[in-house]
């Protein structure tokens, strides 16, 4: 481990990651919760200033779409890989 670097930071973001991948809806809720829970680690750890205000609204966002998704409502990333009204048959684009 090095010196100067917040482990937590990595830790959240691979939670993020995970989130992103999730197939079902309560595997999404965890991961974004434990996102969430990483990201205050991480801010804890940092002294107040713009890293740690950064870090507690990461964390701030991550409930929000733990609680979004807790909800039935799919944050936007998740809701499909095509962009809103493209509405193009994957097969004609060939």
């Amino acid at each position: 481990m090095s010196f100067g670097k917040n482990p937590h930071v990595a830790k959240a973001q691979a939670a993020e990651l995970k989130a992103a991948d999730a197939v079902d809806v309560p595997a999404r809720v965890l991961a974004f919760r434990e996102a969430a829970n990483q990201w205050e680690r991480a801010a804890s750890r940092e002294n107040p200033g713009k890293k740690r205000t950064e870090y507690e609204q990461h964390a701030a966002r991550n409930r929000a779409l733990a609680d979004g998704s807790a909800s039935g409502d799919l944050p936007e990333e998740a809701e499909g890989d095509a962009p809103p009204g493209d509405d193009s048959d994957p097969r004609l684009l060939n």
